[in-house]
């Protein structure tokens, strides 16, 4: 990503609350892209239901509109080895 000048974060923290109450712990997502595409990365046998709830959780807090889980552990990562999901926030981006 440095390589292409991509603007991005690895290892942001997200605070967790509760009704408008801390609640001291909070989640850790891979990597964020340009602040518009949330990365989640895995290296497992099989991706479970529980990797794209993850992911959404992830994009909903942040308020991101793309997520994209990859999974390292796959012979050919482009075919079988990732998965974009959008959320409501998409719809918000500016058309061209």
């Amino acid at each position: 990503m440095e390589k292409l000048r991509l603007n991005f974060k690895t290892q942001q923290y997200i605070p967790l609350y509760y009704k408008g109450i801390d609640l001291g712990t909070g989640l850790r997502f891979d990597i964020l892209v340009e602040d518009l595409i949330v990365v989640e990365l895995k290296a497992v046998d099989y991706l479970l239901p529980v990797f794209d709830a993850q992911l959404l959780t992830y994009m909903k807090l942040l308020e991101k509109p793309k997520g994209i889980l990859i999974n390292f552990n796959c012979t050919n990562i482009y075919y079988e080895g990732q998965k974009t999901m959008v959320n409501n926030f998409f719809e918000l981006l500016p058309q061209n």
